[in-house]
Order: structure tokens, then C-alpha cells, then sequence
């Protein structure tokens, strides 16, 4: 009988949608008859959250399928559309105040798939 009870594993096992485990995912793997686990395009959601920033409102931008450095230019050009200041983290680009339908309107010239997420 095996007792070992791994802590840590550098392995990456997690999907880079949502940061669930793999076999828990149902965001961008799903099933399908010939192919078990067969990866969707996912949205590109726009939401705007408040919580943990003493009551300031900023913009979440997540979803992107991107290196680091394009969306650190993406954040750059969306910043200065909204005249705001913002930052990257976590692969989620968040501008400062409520600019959602500014950022939904420019995103949906790169991008097809772009939704406004919450109320």
C-alpha cells in the first residue's frame, strides 16, 4: 500500500482558465464523443469588482490567451483610452474605475468573443 501524501509537485496539472485541477475543469475542456477532452474558445470576460480595494471600482479584463509582455501592451493601450492608470496580474489586466463598455467596445475589434461579466 502506497502512504505517501505529496505536498507540493512542480508538475502543472491545473488549467490556465480557471486554475482548477484538470480533472476538475469544466470551463475550457469539455467532453465530446470522438474527443475526450477537446479545448473551446473561451470568452473574454469584462467585469468590474471593487472588493478588497477600500471601495475603489476597477475593471477586470480576463480571458486573454496571451504572453506576458502582449498583454502588458494591451493594458498599456487600454489604460490610456480610459485616461486611467491599471496593472497585469495573474494574466488579468485590471484599469482603474468603471470603464467597461469603453474597454467592450475597443476589445471587440481585436476579438470576437468578448462579454460583459457581472451587474
Amino acid at each position: 500500500m502506497n502512504n505517501s501524501r505529496l505536498v507540493y509537485s512542480s508538475e502543472s496539472s491545473t488549467c490556465p482558465g480557471c486554475h482548477k485541477p484538470l480533472r476538475k475543469c469544466n470551463c475550457r475542456l469539455v467532453q465530446d464523443k470522438g474527443n475526450p477532452r477537446q479545448i473551446v474558445d473561451l470568452p473574454i470576460r469584462i467585469s468590474r469588482e471593487s472588493k478588497g480595494r477600500k471601495g475603489k471600482g476597477v475593471t477586470l479584463i480576463s480571458g486573454l490567451e496571451m504572453n506576458e509582455a502582449d498583454l502588458k501592451s494591451l493594458a498599456k493601450k487600454l489604460k490610456a483610452l480610459c485616461g486611467s492608470g491599471g496593472t497585469v496580474k495573474n494574466g488579468v489586466i485590471e484599469v482603474q474605475g468603471d470603464h467597461r463598455d469603453q474597454i467592450k467596445q475597443e476589445l471587440d475589434k481585436q476579438f470576437k468573443n468578448v462579454k460583459l461579466s457581472g451587474g
